[in-house]
């Protein structure tokens, strides 16, 4: 059933087609991944749907009670309201039955013995049971809690970023809407929360589409594919994986259809060099139509990175760390931690938001000071870092004018040289836009745009601190395939698990308050590490709940009088069943006879299997009783 519909969209950005006419719909349950290049215009087209930007031309119908929830990359909050007042907000009979709620709830706690209190809070469970609104509740409880949400009376101005985005992230998924809007839902989240997000989100009820560069997640959780490039809204039924084996058959036809135009076109100005005269109305057309064909254009051009990179020459000394110490607000982060960094190393840094990630990484590149230990670095090292907060650029630069500011041209392991041009179209910035202002990029863009300079500067150890945020799936498969050739050393802090399965092949995790390092990709250690480890956690929990359990001495009432006929009654549907057989059997062809006797022996069946359940049930209830006497 089709819940929201978009004919013939029509958008641009000064002169920047982002909505080419474009015409699509939503059907219930569906679970959208968007993708494109930084710039094409998805955050847009999300803006556009939420109703929060508007079109230049085009439709959006949907029915009047029509709900949506946006959550933008950058979380809206006002930071004058609560945590509480932020999450449980709007009009719907649910959000408000839930907002009384908690607030007589928070309203006893703070005056347990205040009658007026005690009144109001049986109001609001009266009215949460006529809603039926505890189930939304029990979601929104476990919402709050696997996200970290705690202090519901703190002000969202006093909130870090971290925690601003997940209060957004609770308050999305809480509201009751018939389409979720994400734009970035991943981005600056923690390994362990996107894990949770993942299984979460396949139980909305609702339909979604969202922008991500998670492509783990992306491929986990969709059913369908929208790929906005220049203009034009791509379709694609199934996740990433499919996407990206469509894509290419999509490709290949391209370039079929581009080999069979050129063909064509070949043959007709042939013909027109003959010297054909154009005195007949249909020689005119042929003309007119060896026109068009010229005209015609076709997007198979790939930007592909296929050359050696170069970089400043590195010797066998790198960098050593000793002892290494840090502490914050009184808070250890880092703790007597020693590691050698050699030659040619790839290694993510892992671990929750807060652990100290970004700050091992600073203490690597001499931004900060360790409290204790030393570091020990190598005269030829030539550190490249791409920080997640980079200086502000000069908006009224060009693009080119940016990147030259850094250098000229790179040089290639072969010698070669790259000027500051190629390398922009490598990274997807070409000829027509290299010339265009800084200010009109998208924040994507800019990005892009940072983390190019910094390659620019030919460093033979390079620094990426959460590259993936903000980047796009293509942009990042471009970063990939630059890594893959870079001769140099590699270390990134990043949570995402595509990146780093692509990208490293040595862990430093944050775990619990210590350091450890693992030597394989992220996959690797979660098979090895992860698993086992929550493996175990479930098994004591389970021992720890056996435990806690107290003994039964006796059989209830009801579960006696059941143990003593339980077999008879099993032993009676059995029977049944064997006499229903028999009787479809004899009904023969009579069809009216057979499906009332088909659906008589379903409702049967189902008997038997509870009373199955049951007796199994009481026999473990037997045994144990047996076991603690």
């Amino acid at each position: 059933m089709t819940i929201l519909s978009v004919e013939n969209l029509y958008k641009s950005y000064g002169e920047k087609v982002l909505f080419d006419s474009i015409t699509f719909s939503i059907t219930a349950k569906e679970r959208i991944g968007l993708i494109g290049v930084n710039g094409t215009g998805k955050s847009t087209l999300l803006k556009v749907l939420a109703g929060i930007e508007s079109s230049e031309a085009g439709t959006i119908k949907h029915a009047n009670d029509f709900r949506v929830e946006y959550l933008s990359q950058e979380p809206e909050l006002d930071h004058n309201l609560t945590v509480f007042e932020q999450i449980y907000y709007g009009d719907s009979p649910i959000m408000v039955a839930m907002r009384n709620y908690e607030r007589t709830l928070m309203e006893l706690e703070q005056s347990p013995e205040d009658p007026s209190i005690q009144k109001k809070q049986l109001a609001a469970q009266q009215q949460m049971d006529q809603l039926e609104a505890w189930d939304a509740n029990t979601t929104a409880k476990t919402i709050l809690t696997r996200l970290g949400v705690t202090s519901f009376d703190k002000i969202a101005g006093e909130l870090s970023g971290g925690q601003k985005k997940r209060v957004a992230i609770a308050r999305a998924l809480i509201q009751p809407a018939d389409l979720l809007i994400l734009d970035e839902p991943t981005n600056h989240l923690d390994n362990q929360t996107i894990d949770w997000l993942e299984s979460y989100i396949p139980q909305y009820k609702g339909s979604i589409i969202l922008v991500t560069h998670d492509r783990y997640f992306l491929n986990r959780i969709t059913n369908k594919i929208y790929e906005l490039d220049k203009g034009n809204l791509y379709q694609y039924e199934g996740n990433y994986e499919t996407f990206l084996e469509k894509k290419a058959e999509r490709e290949e036809l391209e370039i079929q259809n581009e080999q069979k135009h050129k063909n064509t076109l070949k043959r007709e100005l042939e013909w027109l060099r003959r010297g054909a005269k154009a005195r007949t109305t249909k020689q005119k057309a042929r003309i007119e139509r060896a026109e068009q064909l010229k005209e015609k254009t076709f997007d198979t051009v790939k930007q592909d990175l296929d050359f050696q990179i170069g970089s400043t020459r590195l010797g066998n000394k790198v960098i050593e760390l000793e002892g290494i110490g840090k502490s914050f607000q009184g808070t250890s982060l880092i703790k007597d931690f020693s590691f050698l960094i050699t030659p040619n190393d790839r290694i993510g840094i892992i671990g929750p938001n807060g652990s100290g990630k970004s700050t091992l990484l600073n203490i690597m590149a001499e931004r900060i000071q360790p409290d204790t230990g030393t570091l020990d670095k190598g005269e030829t090292v030539k550190i490249g870092y791409y920080t997640q907060d980079h200086s502000e650029m000069d908006e009224d630069l060009k693009i080119i004018d940016y990147i030259r500011e850094e250098a000229e041209v790179v040089h290639t392991a072969k010698g070669d040289v790259i000027t500051a041009e190629q390398m922009l179209e490598r990274f997807l910035f070409p000829r027509s836009q290299q010339w265009t202002y800084i200010r009109k990029l998208s924040g994507g863009e800019r990005r892009r745009l940072y983390l190019l300079r910094v390659l620019m500067g030919e460093p033979n150890v390079l620094f990426l601190d959460e590259p993936t945020n903000d980047l796009d799936t293509q942009t990042l498969g471009v970063l990939e395939d630059y890594l893959d050739q870079f001769p140099g050393v590699v270390i990134t802090v990043s949570h995402d698990r595509y990146f780093l399965d692509r990208v490293v092949d040595q862990l430093i995790a944050f775990e619990h308050g210590q350091i450890k390092p693992f030597y394989g990709n992220y996959s690797e250690y979660l098979e090895q590490v992860v698993l086992p480890e929550k493996q175990e956690q479930s098994k004591a929990s389970k021992k720890q709940a056996e435990q806690a359990k107290p003994k039964r001495k006796k059989l209830s009432y009801k579960d006696q009088k059941d143990w003593e006929t339980i077999e008879d009654t099993i032993t009676a549907l059995e029977q049944k069943l064997e006499n229903m057989e028999q009787l479809i059997a004899d009904a023969g062809s009579d069809l009216g006879k057979v499906t009332d006797l088909y659906k008589e022996q379903s409702q049967v069946e189902q008997e038997l299997e509870a009373a199955m359940e049951r007796w199994t049930e009481l026999s473990l209830l037997v045994e144990e009783i047996e076991n603690s006497k």
